[in-house]
């Protein structure tokens, strides 16, 4: 997947888009704030972490996280040897989350079928590309589409049935996540008011022109501050290396039938599939709470009346997938009811599970009342607890063993090409094996080298080793690498001379940082006691404005964004002040004019939107704090272990460059 998302191209875009909308909700956990590296310690080679039992490898992460910096910067720069190991610790949190979601979807019994992916690609986000006008492509075309995106097609699929997955989990979380009419309102209230005010603004560069330091405090700031100079040229080193290529590796790798008949009766366990049911409803929902908690029991009734009276019709003989399509108000009833195969766990209510795995095949429930809904079951099919058998895993364990395979062969060629360096030179073990040796100009640690790319953890080997020493291994992005370091140039502190206009800069800006709010906080003081901000303004030398009318979500010129600091205007009643406003290069204060509420009349057209605005928010908040919860509760039972020293090498933040 990961090499899929680093192949141009617009097939590619089309593939990659599809699943970014079908992920689109599953991926709010990446959003879940992390303090690091929990859980219990693995210190396998090449795995960062080990999660329900599938491994998260450093390469994985690696390559995940040069995609994210290249899809923010395609054309590179400077600051992307600065933002890796951000990345990095981004991409290992994305994926970590991503297999704890996976795991605990497996725990409970969610499970996706081939109908449900046919009617994810025949009706979702692929349909256009696919089935354009409601017509499949034919399979080649479907084959040679994934294809040249350099995936394969069992892979796709199955990228698309752990999305669908996902999406099931946190529809299972957050499903019970109401929103009452009156929040609804506050939020179009909140979003439409309307303030106008005065405002008055000094700048950084208006406090910079006031600045005029001798030399004599410059070398008095330097001096003081002398430790953040120290060393401040950074450590450089002039280093020759191989890089063997894992992916290269794992193209030419084979796999035996006799191979992936062993590791599957070696992961049997692995693929056992739990007792389903393949399941039909007829679901009558019941009122929300108002907003005084309580549920309007007349409604409540009469929900439960037609559920009787769906079952009375049932029992005369009617048929269940028509009624589920005039009666039913979930989803499914476009589908005649149909949810398609279910394992226990599958429904979030436990009298409705218990129902759906009690009933005989063809047989129906009575009503069930679930809480939230009135539930009439149907079972269609069942099917018991079984093994899956090799030919409907062999998709999902043959690029295991190839990626093993790969790793092994690498390993194994990376040892004989460093016992052959160690022995004879890097440039004549390299030729023997037709590889080529990249040997650079000096380079600090964030460099970013040819075949390599920005690699902290083969730059921490690199600078961590002893000058002139013999040749060793290391790992990198994209394998391993035989390196040997041939010059070094210690790190070293600049003279004042050498930096006196950076040191001229540091001592402004400190000098701003407490003149800038000072002033700020004066105006508004004087703005206050005077009941007069241009007067203000006028007496202290500020620059003096007014805004029109504005929303929440406007930008005001010299103020910013008014969702920032400035939305404390709209807290404040016509003719109040504001305390002094920090933006990045100003320090204001508002005095507001007028206020104008939203009209009631719109509230009507906007109400839907922002009711599914304020949803999406809870369902966001809610599953939050239930990956906080998995993450805690897996890493207690061992069922998540970190690399600590593989996870510190990729989010290790470099120091000591500002120099270079």
């Amino acid at each position: 997947m990961i090499r899929f998302l680093q192949t141009p191209g617009p097939i590619k875009k089309i593939i990659f888009g599809g699943l970014l909308v079908l992920l689109s909700l599953a991926m709010l956990v990446y959003l879940i704030p992390s303090g690091g590296p929990m859980g219990n310690s693995t210190t396998q080679r090449g795995v960062l972490a080990e999660v329900g039992g599938e491994n998260v490898t450093t390469v994985e992460v690696q390559r995940a996280a040069r995609n994210m910096i290249e899809q923010q910067y395609p054309h590179g720069g400077p600051q992307l040897a600065y933002l890796t190991p951000l990345a990095n610790r981004q991409a290992a949190e994305q994926l970590i989350n991503q297999r704890a979601m996976d795991a605990e979807a497996r725990r409970i019994g969610l499970h996706v079928s081939d109908q449900e992916l046919s009617d994810e690609l025949q009706h979702g986000s692929y349909a256009d590309t696919f089935f354009p006008g409601g017509k499949f492509i034919g399979q080649e075309a479907y084959q040679a589409m994934i294809e040249h995106a350099n995936m394969t097609v069992p892979q796709f699929e199955q990228s698309v049935k752990e999305g669908i997955l996902r999406q099931k989990l946190l529809a299972l979380v957050t499903g019970g996540i109401t929103v009452t009419p009156a929040d609804v309102h506050k939020e179009f209230e909140d979003k439409n008011t309307k303030v106008k005010f005065d405002y008055a603004f000094f700048t950084k560069d208006d406090v910079l022109k006031s600045i005029h330091p001798a030399d004599a405090e410059l070398r008095a700031f330097y001096d003081q501050n002398k430790q953040m100079y120290a060393n401040s040229i950074p450590e450089q080193r002039k280093i020759a290396y191989v890089v063997l290529d894992q992916q290269s590796i794992a193209s030419k790798v084979s796999v035996t039938d006799d191979e992936l008949r062993s590791y599957y009766d070696q992961h049997r366990d692995q693929y056992v599939t739990a007792e389903q049911v393949n399941v039909s409803q007829i679901l009558i929902k019941t009122p929300l709470p108002g907003p005084d908690g309580k549920v309007d029991q007349k409604t409540a009734d009469a929900a439960r009346a037609k559920a009787d009276d769906v079952l009375k019709q049932l029992k005369a003989g009617g048929d269940f997938a028509q009624l589920a399509k005039k009666y039913s108000e979930d989803p499914s009833a476009k589908n005649g009811g149909s949810v398609g195969w279910v394992q226990h766990g599958g429904f979030p209510v436990a009298d409705v599970d218990k129902a759906a795995f009690s009933l005989a095949k063809g047989a129906t429930s009575d009503v069930i009342n679930a809480g939230y809904a009135f539930v009439i079951l149907h079972v269609d099919d069942k099917k018991p607890a079984h093994v899956s058998p090799l030919d409907e895993v062999k998709a999902q364990i043959e690029p295991l063993i190839q990626q093993q395979k790969a790793g092994q062969v690498a390993d194994d060629q990376a040892q004989k090409l460093l016992t052959a360096a160690r022995d004879g030179g890097l440039d004549k073990a390299a030729a023997s094996q037709g590889l080529q040796v990249v040997t650079t100009d000096f380079v600090s640690r964030s460099s970013s080298l040819p075949g390599i790319g920005s690699a902290p953890s083969f730059m921490d080997a690199v600078f961590s080793t002893s000058p002139k020493s013999p040749p060793d291994e290391a790992q990198a992005p994209a394998g391993y690498a035989i390196f040997q370091v041939l010059d070094v140039k210690p790190a070293a502190t600049p003279t004042f001379e050498a930096i006196r206009s950076q040191v001229e800069e540091q001592f402004k800006n400190q000098q701003v940082a407490t003149l800038l709010p000072q002033k700020a906080k004066e105006l508004s003081d004087k703005a206050i006691a005077e009941h007069d901000l241009k007067k203000a303004a006028k007496e202290l030398g500020a620059t003096f404005k007014s805004s029109d009318f504005v929303l929440p979500t406007a930008q005001v010129p010299d103020i910013g964004t008014m969702q920032g600091p400035a939305s404390v205007a709209f807290t404040l009643q016509p003719g109040k002040t504001s305390e002094p406003i920090d933006s990045e290069n100003t320090a204001a204060v508002i005095q507001v004019t007028d206020r104008q509420p939203p009209a009631e009349q719109d509230f009507g057209a906007k109400k839907d939107e922002l009711r599914q605005g304020l949803l999406e928010a809870k369902q966001q908040e809610l599953f939050g704090l239930f990956m906080t919860n998995l993450r805690d509760t897996m890493q207690k039972a061992g069922n998540i272990k970190i690399n600590q020293d593989e996870y510190k090498a990729l989010t290790k933040m470099q120091t000591g460059e500002a120099g270079e």
